[in-house]
């Protein structure tokens, strides 16, 4: 009897024990650790895609949580979201034109907001916006960054345009990321070949805040990594004079082939085969008629 009695208690305390973790799991992975740590301010963002958010997901900058999302309202007459995040008074310093982008924790798991600072010295205040934003990814958009060179921020905030000509545009397509230092700062707006030309025109959309690309910047089409796509490269210029909306880069470099790479290494030839014999024969075959 005893011993039934003994075996009844640990199965007992088993299932509670059990039920206890299962609630500890939940509160940790779900809203419910999510609440207010004390004093916040708000600020706005806007997405066009805010997958599966939820009110009450984390705010994290660098991967630790500095708030949490307040509310989720969509934009009357737009294919936006207005999503307003409850910061912690702690962290003031979130400088105005840092990125606020929707990551999912795992592959399945609760998605939430990350921000990325930027390098504005000034912070957003109570009631500002975080004006560059980017959405919640579907996963072929994922396996495409992986393969690909990375998507630009939305331009919820505006816009202007420039755009240039290049001989050779490879795989470029419209919806690729614009890039500065790395930095998505826009995307690539239409790709179009006039009749009669040798050149394509490529339209570039560049967020408003960075309007200050100084105007003998020049653009080039790289690829990113060894097979995957391609994006404009803008390498800043020295002028003090700034590119507007309607204007053109002067200087452009096309994109290069990998077919190009490889026939620029065989007529260059290997360095085995610079020997002063090669070269001599080399010579004396351009020096007859």
């Amino acid at each position: 009897m005893t011993q039934r009695r003994s075996y009844a208690v640990g199965t007992g305390l088993f299932i509670v024990l059990g039920f206890a973790a299962l609630a500890y799991l939940a509160t940790q992975t779900t809203s419910v650790a999510n609440t207010s740590r004390g004093d916040t301010y708000t600020i706005d963002t806007r997405f066009a895609n805010v997958g599966q958010l939820k009110v009450r997901a984390p705010v994290k900058v660098a991967g630790v949580r500095v708030g949490s999302v307040q509310a989720i309202d969509l934009v009357p007459g737009k294919e936006e979201a207005k999503v307003t995040l409850a910061i912690d008074e702690s962290h003031k310093d979130i400088p105005q034109d840092s990125v606020a982008t929707i990551y999912t924790s795992g592959l399945l798991g609760d998605q939430y907001v990350g921000i990325q600072f930027g390098q504005s010295k000034t912070p957003v205040k109570e009631g500002g916006e975080i004006g560059l934003t980017r959405p919640a990814q579907q996963l072929e958009e994922m396996l495409g960054k992986f393969f690909g060179g990375g998507s630009a921020p939305d331009h919820l905030g505006g816009t202007f345009h420039v755009t240039g000509s290049f001989t050779n545009i490879g795989g470029l397509q419209p919806g690729a990321a614009v890039k500065m230092a790395g930095v998505p700062i826009g995307s690539v707006e239409s790709v179009v070949v006039k009749p009669g030309a040798v050149e394509a025109t490529v339209t570039l959309a560049i967020d408003k805040r960075y309007s200050q690309i100084p105007d003998d910047s020049s653009a080039a089409v790289f690829t990113s990594g060894l097979i995957g796509s391609q994006y404009v490269a803008i390498q800043p210029g020295g002028s003090p004079e700034y590119l507007a909306d309607g204007d053109s880069f002067v200087l452009t470099q096309s994109a290069l082939q990998l077919e190009d790479l490889i026939g620029k290494f065989l007529v260059n030839g290997s360095p085995s085969e610079n020997k002063p014999g090669a070269q001599g024969a080399a010579t004396d075959n351009a020096g007859k008629k």
